[in-house]
C-alpha cells in the first residue's frame, strides 16, 4: 500500500485544515478512507445508544495539486487507517504560511501518516518541519463495517438558523437544563425549548425554509404532503450539541435537519 499527496494553494490548505478541525472537535477517533479520488472521514457509533455517526466525503481534486495512491489490490485500490483527527490538526496547525505540504503513508516504528511542512525561508536552504502520526491500517475484512450511513425516512426537513447564533442560544441555555427539545416543521419554523420544573424558556426561529427532497419526475416525499404546521420534536443532550455547533469551523452556506420521528 502506498499513499502520497501533496498541497501547494494557500486557500485549498486552509479549507482542509478547517475540516480537520471541525471533525477533532467531534471525535477523538475516525477512520481515513483514500481512494483514487476521494477522501473520506468516518465515524460509526451506535447512535440509538447516544453516539454520533460521520460521515465526510471530500474530492481530493479540491484540495491536492498532487494524489497517488496504490490500495490494498488492484481490485480494491482503497486503504482504510485509524487514526486520531486531533493529532493530524496539531500537524496541519504548522503549515498555516507553508508553501507546500507534503502527506505520506510511511512505515516507521509502527504504520504512520507522515506531514511534510515547507516553510518560507529568507536563505536559500529550505525548512521543513516533518510530524509523524501514527495510525492503525484496517484490514479488507471490516471495511463493510465503515458504509456510508443510508438517511433514515423523515417526517420533517428544515434549513438550520446561522449555526454561530444557534450556538450563542444554546449556550445560554446550557446552564438551565440538561436537555434541549429541537421541534420544526415544514412551514420553516423551528424552536429551541427547555423545560424543567423551575424554568420553561423557548427560542422562536421563523422563515428558515424547508429543502425540497424532490427529484425530477418523481412525486413529493410522504412529509412533504403532511400538515405542514405540525411539530416533529426531538430531545437532544445539550452538551452533544454544543460539542457539534462548537466545532465547526467550516462555514456552511446550508445546514439541514431531518426529524426521524412521527408528527405530533
Amino acid at each position: 500500500m502506498k499513499f502520497r499527496g501533496k498541497i501547494v494553494d494557500v486557500g485549498c490548505l486552509n479549507h482542509f485544515t478547517r475540516v480537520v478541525n471541525t471533525i477533532s472537535k467531534l471525535t477523538k477517533l475516525c477512520i481515513l478512507r483514500l481512494t483514487s479520488d476521494k477522501l473520506y472521514f468516518i465515524l460509526s457509533d451506535k447512535v440509538a445508544s447516544g453516539g454520533v455517526a460521520m460521515w465526510c466525503q471530500l474530492f481530493q481534486g479540491n484540495f491536492f495539486d498532487e494524489f497517488q495512491i496504490e490500495g490494498v489490490s488492484a481490485e480494491h485500490n482503497e486503504i482504510y487507517l485509524e487514526l486520531m483527527p486531533e493529532n493530524l490538526s496539531r500537524s496541519l496547525k504548522t503549515a498555516q504560511n507553508a508553501k507546500t505540504v507534503k502527506i505520506k503513508l510511511t512505515m516507521k516504528h509502527c504504520p504512520c501518516i507522515t506531514i511534510a511542512v515547507e516553510l518560507p525561508s529568507l536563505s536559500s536552504h529550505n525548512r521543513i518541519v516533518t510530524h509523524d502520526i501514527p495510525v492503525s491500517i484496517i484490514p479488507r475484512k471490516l471495511w463493510n463495517d465503515f458504509e456510508e450511513p443510508s438517511v433514515p425516512d423523515f417526517d420533517v426537513s428544515i434549513y438550520l438558523p446561522v449555526l454561530k447564533i444557534m450556538k450563542s442560544v444554546v449556550e445560554r441555555m446550557k446552564n438551565l437544563a440538561n436537555h434541549i427539545i429541537i421541534e420544526a416543521n415544514q412551514n420553516g419554523e423551528m424552536n429551541l425549548k427547555i423545560d424543567t420544573d423551575l424554568v420553561s424558556v423557548t427560542t422562536h426561529f421563523k422563515e428558515l425554509g424547508n429543502p425540497p427532497w424532490v427529484e425530477e419526475g418523481t412525486q413529493p416525499n410522504s412529509y412533504q404532503i403532511s400538515d405542514p404546521t405540525s411539530m416533529a420534536e426531538a430531545r437532544i443532550d445539550i452538551k452533544r450539541l454544543l460539542q457539534f455547533l462548537a466545532g465547526q469551523q467550516v462555514n456552511p452556506s446550508k445546514a439541514i435537519c431531518n426529524y426521524a420521528t412521527k408528527l405530533q
